[in-house]
Formats: structure tokens, sequence, C-alpha cells
């Protein structure tokens, strides 16, 4: 285990460095998937038709669909290589993706997001509970802030290509270009990565059921439980939404939206690794209420915005996903420490199901709250800010809880 996890707060080795790297690809390729449904929503619902509420369904069609098969891949998650696992579901995600670039109609958008979500709902379990086998507590501040700078990369290099690429082509060609990346990860993965089998060798409950409502009704994790679903509330209430709302309320120029994307996308790039290295040095709890108290602020900003420049567009939403990842990076790291490893794998499959359910009760949500006026303006879109920042307020006194339940290593 040594040679995997390398010494307690020293560098990555070599074979981590790579982990990390690859983690992070694949980790790109997921969230692109789900990211780039967002700027495609100004031309998905003309194009197809569609309103604000079928959208919000397209979206949250993913979430629902992932969130079930999290709780049925619960009870075997770890009865496998982790290896093993996250092959099988990535193989059944690009299959989706590719389902999505052939979709023809909104019914059939629809069905190929459930298949994406049916697969693509269950790799970020597994990618936590590698990340936990693989790094003691005190280095994961830092895995997480390499990994989720993903995020930021779907930005720079994703969304403004799959914008271009849109525009240039039509909008199935970003999922064409998805495809592609993600058979690139996975050849990756199958060639060079080792198997993750030390959890096989720790005692487990015979059945799969067993297991599931074992790790379902610990007492210690009823919190995070409800801290990750609470959590989720954010990105699927505003993100899906955000493209329209920009060109609709903000008056953004639809040419205009990937510049955005980008500046953003650049600026969170260098803030994943800072934020990560914070986590670790000053507390994950800290920095988590730092991410909070930004978010906060910046929602009540972004949710509320009239016809603004570009340039202070710009600032804002780099503001507000600066917050955001100071959220998201330190309470992944602070969750991770809770399950023991004969655990990692259910309590990581059943905390992404309660987020993909929550985020896609978010998501609907949105699209019922939301009403688009003649001319693209959206009606209550700062009703969503309201209860983002109520669920932001609640999520620190559940953090709170968690962290006084894994006490962290001593600061540097």
């Amino acid at each position: 285990m040594r040679s995997a996890s390398g010494a307690a707060g020293t560098g990555f080795t070599g074979y981590q460095t790579f982990v990390v790297a690859m983690l992070a690809f694949l980790q790109f390729s997921i969230i692109l998937d789900f990211m780039v449904m967002s700027p495609l929503g100004a031309i998905v619902m003309p194009e197809l038709g569609i309103t604000p509420r079928q959208f919000g369904w397209a979206v949250s069609a993913y979430a629902f669909s992932a969130g079930l098969s999290g709780i049925l891949a619960a009870g075997f998650a770890d009865r496998f290589d982790r290896k093993r696992l996250l092959l099988f579901f990535y193989g059944g995600f690009v299959l989706g993706t590719a389902m999505c670039a052939l979709a023809a109609s909104y019914h059939w958008l629809l069905a190929a997001r459930i298949v994406t979500g049916l697969f693509g709902g269950v790799i970020g379990s597994v990618v936590l509970a590698i990340t936990t086998d693989l790094f003691p507590l005190e280095m994961r501040g830092r895995v997480m802030g390499y990994v989720q700078t993903a995020f930021a990369a779907s930005q720079i290099l994703g969304l403004p290509a799959g914008l271009y690429i849109a525009n240039r082509w039509n909008w199935h060609a970003p999922f064409v270009a998805i495809v592609a990346v993600a058979a690139v990860a996975g050849l990756v993965i199958a060639v060079y990565m080792r198997p993750v089998t030390a959890h096989l060798t720790l005692r487990q409950e015979h059945s799969p059921w067993r297991h599931f409502i074992a790790t379902l009704r610990h007492p210690d994790y009823t919190i995070a439980f409800a801290a990750t679903a609470i959590l989720a509330t954010g990105g699927f209430m505003l993100m899906p939404f955000g493209s329209a709302f920009l060109v609709g309320n903000v008056g953004i120029d639809l040419a205009h939206i990937p510049t955005i994307y980008l500046a953003t996308g650049i600026a969170t790039v260098f803030a994943g690794p800072l934020i990560g290295r914070a986590a670790d040095r000053i507390g994950k709890f800290r920095t988590f209420c730092f991410g909070s108290a930004v978010s906060v602020v910046m929602v009540a900003i972004w949710t509320h915005m009239g016809h603004t420049p570009l340039w202070l567009v710009v600032i804002v939403n780099i503001l507000l996903f600066v917050g955001i990842f100071s959220r998201v990076i330190p309470s992944q790291a602070l969750l991770t420490a809770l399950p023991e490893p004969q655990r990692r794998g259910a309590f990581s499959a059943i905390s992404s199901s309660l987020q993909q359910f929550s985020g896609g009760i978010a998501a609907v949500t949105a699209g019922a709250l939301i009403v688009e006026e003649p001319g693209g303006y959206l009606r209550h879109f700062d009703w969503l800010g309201w209860i983002v920042i109520a669920t932001t307020l609640l999520s620190v006194v559940l953090m709170y809880r968690i962290h006084k339940v894994v006490p962290e290593p001593a600061v540097r």
C-alpha cells in the first residue's frame, strides 16, 4: 500500500502523478458531457422546439438515471477490482454519449441522456473510492484540487470548442467529439492503470443487499449523505439555464458565451490546485467556509444581474466559480475520510446517487419555476438564487458536524 499511497505529507510519487492525471482526464470527459448541455440549451431548445421545462427534464433525466444506477451498484461496488468497475461503466457512458450524438428528436435525446446517466453517474463514485484507496487524508485536498481542474479544463477546451463546433455544424457534433475524447481516456485506463484490489481482502457482508443496507444505515454516514445531497443543488439549479440567462436577461450575445466560459476556465485551472493545497494546509472545513461565503455573495449578484458589460460578467462568473470550487474540493476531501475501506465503494455510490437525485430535483424545480418570455427573458431566475443561498448556508451546518466527526490532521 505504501508504494501506491506514498508517505503522508510528501509530494506525489511517479505513479501517483500518473493516477491523478488519468483521473482528471477521465473526469474531463464525464464533466464535459454534462457541462455541454448548459451552453447548448440556447441552441437545442429552439431547434427541437422544446420549452425550458422540457429542457430541464432532459438535464435531470441524466441525474435521475445516474441516481438509480448508483443505488443499484452500491451493494456490488466493493466486490470487484475498482479498475474493472471503472472500465465497465465508462464503456456504457461512451455508448450513451454516442446515442446523444445521433439524437434526432426530444424523446430520443431524453432516452440518450437516461442511458448516459445510468453508466456515467457511477463513475464519479468509483473515482472517489480509488482516490481514497490510494491517497491519505492529508494529501486528498491536493488530489481533489487537481482532479477538479477537469471541470475548468472542460470550460477552457470543451465548452468553447463545443459551442464553436455546434455553431459551425450542429448541436450533435460536440457529442461526437466527447466520444472521441472518452475513447482515449478508456484506452489509457485499460493499458496503464494497476488493479485496485486491497479492499477485497477485507471482511464484508455476504449479501450485496445487506452490504448496501448496512452502509446506508451507518450512523456516522447519515449527515454525510444529507450534506452530499444539499451540495448538488446549486450546480443543477443554475447551470442548465446559465447560457439562456446570459443571453436573454444579461444581454450577452450568444457568440460571446464561449469567451465567458474560456476566461472562467482559465482562472479556475489555476485556482483548483491552490484551493486543494489550502484545504490540506489550513484545513478543509475552513476552506469550505471561505468558499461558502464567496458563493453566497456571488450567487446573489449573478442571479440578479440585468444588462451588464461583458467584462463585468466575466469577473462575476470567475468569482462565482472560485467560490464553488472552494466548496467542492474540500468537502469531497473531507467526506472521503468517513467510510472504512471495505465500504468506500458503497458509500461513494450512495453519495453519488443522492447527489444525482438531488440535482435532478433541482433541475426540474428550476425548469418549473422559470418562465421564458418572448425575446428569451427568463422570469423568476432570481428565485433560484435565493434557494441556492439557503442550501449553501445549510451545507455549512452539515459540514461542521462532519468536521467534528473526522478531526483533520494538524495544519501546517
